[in-house]
């Protein structure tokens, strides 16, 4: 690994791993860490490049923050977490689960998508602007150039296939919102690829968790309580 992840960490007990979005940082989570911190040992990363987090020189991927993740677990001796990812966040977690299924005890997914498609139009599209303006202006710029990092990550990725999917086996709870940036059908795509999954549709954007704490933690909660 070359670097260390910045992280806060609160609580004890079974840990509980929140990665956040594009382009933010650990604070997203604010109010997952005031409530869930009672019964378990919340670890909000920044990802890579966000937040306090260095750079590095690895690549700017979701396989590279799994990767990190993975380095992140080695590191702090957690053998196995429960991982809600938002976003991005939810991107890498999909991807950490099928690739080491026995670090991951539950699955939390909220606003992820397989591939820039999943996206809707009227929020991507200038998403793919602001990328082409960021890349011709990168070579002169230091600021365009991490925009472009940034905007790439939607513009280029994931990569996910429905039938990778379908290898996570631990228990998944897929969350969007009625208004959500993602398509609602993606939103169902992803959890009728995952074994088991459950999908819940609150009432909000794609920031629910920051927006809608309150519905947001009542459902993980339902969630977790499955669990044991």
């Amino acid at each position: 690994m070359d670097i260390a992840l910045s992280y806060q960490e609160k609580g004890s007990g079974e840990p509980l791993i929140l990665l956040h979005g594009n382009g933010e940082d650990s604070s997203y989570f604010r109010h997952q860490i005031a409530h869930f911190q009672d019964r378990y040992r919340v670890i909000a990363l920044d990802t890579r490049g966000h937040g306090k987090s260095p750079r590095g020189s690895a690549p700017f991927t979701i396989r590279q923050f799994a990767r990190d993740l993975l380095d992140f677990l080695e590191i702090h001796g957690i053998a196995d977490a429960v991982l809600l990812g938002f976003s991005d966040g939810a991107n890498i977690a999909m991807r950490f689960a099928m690739e080491h299924p026995e670090r991951v005890k539950a699955l939390i997914l909220n606003g992820g998508n397989l591939d820039p498609a999943g996206v809707k139009r009227s929020t991507q599209l200038p998403i793919e602007i602001g990328y082409r303006i960021a890349r011709h202006f990168a070579a002169r710029s230091a600021e365009a150039r991490k925009n472009a990092e940034m905007l790439g990550l939607m513009v280029n990725e994931p990569n996910i296939r429905c039938d990778e999917l379908a290898r996570i086996t631990m228990p998944t709870l897929v969350l969007c919102g009625t208004r959500d940036m993602i398509r609602e059908s993606h939103s169902r795509k992803i959890a009728g690829s995952i074994p088991g999954a459950r999908l819940v549709i609150l009432p909000g954007t794609h920031f629910l968790a920051n927006q809608r704490p309150a519905e947001f933690n009542q459902a993980v909660d339902a969630f977790l309580q499955t669990l044991r």
